[in-house]
């Protein structure tokens, strides 16, 4: 495994190939290239190179990925019985930066790996003929249950006697005595005669004639 030291901002970092570290924001734009040149130590497998100070020709290239903060940092100074408290808020501002290669005169353009995903295509199982058509057949319904409304629902319901015994002769003899329902009509007066037994046409008396002279 390839790895160095490296220094910036008066920091020290292990930097590896396709890995990222967090330095102190950098006055550049996210997307720019970095290299820093102050490598305090180079290992390479079993291979292990101390710089007096730094080790020479072996610069890291670097992209910005993003700036942004860490996290928040309280500070809280007093002076006990003088009344004296001041509290202050501090987030550090930091750069993260991408390893992309160590070493080399000029960084090497690595292309992209295209990557194709295999399409896998799934093959349509048919179902024997015999489940068709049991499937397709359409299922007949059962007869269909009367209802108490269907069996003479107007009908009125009949009281049945038990068998081998004959109604009351109490209710026989109540339903004898029962006057009839039927209204009568009453007949229409009769027109009073007047003394003299002549009628008019309205049932009234008739005027008197005057006497002959």
């Amino acid at each position: 495994m390839k790895y160095v030291i490296v220094e910036s901002g008066g920091k020290q970092f292990r930097a590896v190939e396709g890995g990222t570290i967090e330095v102190d924001r950098l006055p550049v734009e996210s997307g720019a290239k970095v290299k820093l040149e102050q490598v305090l130590l180079l290992a390479d497998g079993e291979n292990i190179t101390i710089g007096t100070p730094l080790v020479k020709n072996i610069p890291v290239w670097t992209t910005v990925v993003e700036h942004f903060k860490g996290p928040k940092v309280n500070i809280f100074n007093y002076s006990p019985k003088k009344r004296i408290r001041v509290k202050i808020g501090h987030r550090q501002n930091y750069t993260r930066l991408f390893v992309e290669q160590i070493g080399g005169s000029e960084l090497v353009k690595k292309e992209p790996v295209k990557v194709e995903k295999a399409v896998e295509v799934k093959a349509e199982k048919t179902a024997p003929k015999a489940k068709a058509e049991k499937a397709e057949k359409p299922i007949k319904a059962g007869p269909k249950a009367e209802t108490p409304s269907s069996k003479g629902a107007s009908s009125p319901k009949k009281t049945a006697t038990p068998k081998g015994k004959k109604p009351a002769a109490k209710a026989l003899a109540k339903a004898k005595t029962k006057p009839s329902t039927r209204k009568t009509t009453a007949s229409k007066a009769e027109p009073k005669k007047s003394p003299k037994g002549t009628l008019s046409p309205k049932g009234k008396a008739a005027p008197k004639k005057p006497a002959a002279k």
